[in-house]
């Protein structure tokens, strides 16, 4: 969520990125800051997620598939992420080596029956899709009990760094959100118990960074990472999308 490599987000866009490749992007969290954010990150989506034993998992706009196989580490059913990017779908799939499954699709019309997955996340995808309601609505229709979205923060540091004048680096062109704009989004969607969740406090990485976010509530909305996090009301799910739906069901 920091100094990320020219393009980190563009898996998000409805294009390929024309400006780096896929494992410059996973190298950037291989650096010391890279991976602080990205075990922090990871660490507050699990936090907020709680799988339960047998749960499956759908990550939305999973680019390289960073965080699907991050989270998927610690969900025991069937995990899989889907990304509109051929190129970095298959370098996903080259990365795994364990339980996660990747596919092509369209994060505004996803190929999957209502409730198809107990969990479902997107990290930092929907501030790069020009319809982010549309998507908004698909997460929610195909979660069965929870699911997580990850914004850019608007109110943190970070966007005074980077964020602002249309960005800079990898955020040039995202949207970047507040923490009421983002709830705002699920508020009419069959959902319940929407809440906030923040991390990356100071974007540096450094000593200080790290110690301030361990003291640091994340309850607290200043963080450049926010999370919406909500749980799935059975009784107001939507209807089906015109696609052909395919269940996935537990793994």
């Amino acid at each position: 969520m920091d100094e990320v490599p020219e393009g980190k987000c563009c898996q998000r866009v409805k294009r390929p990125p024309s400006f780096m490749d896929a494992e410059s992007y996973d190298r950037w969290y291989q650096t010391p800051r890279g991976e602080w954010i990205g075990q922090r990150e990871a660490s507050l989506v699990l936090e907020c997620l709680q799988p339960r034993p047998g749960e499956s998992l759908l990550d939305v706009g999973c680019g390289t598939g960073y965080f699907t196989r991050a989270l998927g580490s610690s969900i025991s059913g069937q995990v899989v992420g889907v990304d509109i990017n051929p190129e970095w779908v298959e370098y996903a799939r080259r990365q795994s080596t364990g339980k996660p499954s990747y596919e092509i699709a369209d994060a505004r019309a996803l190929p999957y029956a209502n409730g198809s997955f107990d969990l479902v996340v997107s990290i930092a995808a929907l501030c790069f899709i020009d319809d982010e309601l549309a998507a908004a609505r698909e997460i929610c229709r195909v979660a069965r009990r929870r699911f997580v979205v990850g914004f850019l923060n608007r109110q943190s540091l970070l966007w005074l760094q980077k964020g602002r004048h249309g960005g800079h680096g990898g955020y040039r062109g995202a949207r970047w959100h507040t923490a009421h704009e983002a709830t705002r989004l699920f508020r009419d969607l069959p959902v319940q118990r929407l809440r906030v969740r923040t991390a990356v406090q100071i974007p540096s990485g450094g000593h200080l960074a790290r110690f301030i976010e361990r003291l640091w509530p994340p309850s607290v909305a200043s963080g450049a990472f926010l999370l919406v996090v909500g749980d799935i009301n059975e009784t107001e799910k939507p209807p089906e999308h015109g696609m052909q739906a395919t269940a996935c069901g537990r793994g």
